[in-house]
């Protein structure tokens, strides 16, 4: 570091050299202030909801609809969590876990197994399989469930966790395989051509090198499946009558409303739905965040 002797002889420090203006600053652009107004308005319509619901699980009927909805509980009814659980919630959730748990899992295998090979290797048909993929997200559930009814049923597979783990791993594989497939493309071609020149065989280099490589992406689109396959009504609704999952079940609790008249129970139960996913999301949201940006960045 230069310094500077003045006429004492005492040492002072250089002055810092100028440095040329930045750029301006842009965080009151007309742009940004939007962007900030409407993710600050969508998190309100977001969070809103959802703390709505966990005070109301703790109510009566009473306060729920008295003069002050957003007013504290005066008593905390923890027993509206006994009373929806004994009305069948518990086992909503347990069939709910069951077919989320291995129809995602069987999603994540297959769609990043069909998701590698579409993006490493070229064939015949390589890009005809892919846009059928990607032609499949854009294809109404609707108009496949009395077909798909029908299917399910001559396999025997009506109202059993296998016939609706399978239609769950049908109906997320085009979003995956679309998903995976981008990522797959952006890791390092070189890697894979050194594990097959030392020896590795093609399931061993995926399984054990590109896969690994691909955690961000596999962990973004697999909290997505969850979401999809947690929030599913309209195909267990089909699939699935005598067995129903925890959405079917909320439906249900709604429908009885009625005439119970029991709106701290009905809370209780959506809240139920709705923490699992929440605390799902709050665990792996850096994962997600960097499998969402990796493809960018590389």
């Amino acid at each position: 570091m230069t310094v500077n002797i003045d006429v004492k002889g005492e040492t002072a420090d250089a002055p810092a050299p100028i440095q040329p203006a930045g750029p301006k600053d842009r965080s009151f652009s007309p742009v940004n202030v939007f962007s900030h107004t409407v993710l600050i308005g969508w998190s309100v319509l977001v969070v809103v909801p959802f703390v709505w619901s966990l005070i109301a699980s703790l109510k009566s009927t009473g306060e729920i609809f008295g003069d002050s909805p957003w007013a504290l509980p005066k008593k905390l009814l923890w027993g509206n969590f006994s009373k929806a659980w004994e009305k069948g919630v518990g086992d909503y959730l347990g069939n709910s876990i069951v077919v989320v748990v291995f129809g995602v899992l069987g999603t994540m295998l297959f769609g990043s197994m069909v998701a590698y090979v579409l993006a490493r290797y070229e064939f015949p048909g390589n890009r005809f399989i892919y846009y059928l993929f990607a032609a499949g997200m854009m294809f109404p559930t609707f108009l496949a469930i009395v077909p798909l009814f029908f299917v399910v049923q001559n396999f025997g597979m009506i109202s059993t966790y296998q016939g609706l783990i399978l239609v769950y791993i049908a109906y997320s594989l085009p979003f995956t395989v679309f998903f995976m497939h981008a990522f797959f493309r952006t890791l390092p071609t070189s890697i894979a051509e050194a594990a097959l020149v030392d020896g590795a065989g093609h399931a061993t280099t995926f399984f054990r090198v590109m896969l690994p490589m691909a955690k961000p992406g596999l962990i973004s689109v697999g909290i997505f499946n969850v979401l999809g396959q947690w929030n599913q009504f309209v195909l267990p609704s089909f699939l699935s009558p005598e067995k129903p999952v925890l959405s079917q079940g909320i439906a249900t609790l709604l429908g009885s409303q009625r005439y119970e008249n029991d709106w701290g129970t009905l809370f209780a139960a959506l809240t139920i739905a709705m923490v699992p996913v929440v605390v799902v999301y709050l665990i792996f949201y850096r994962q997600v965040q960097a499998g969402l940006t990796g493809a960018t960045l590389k």
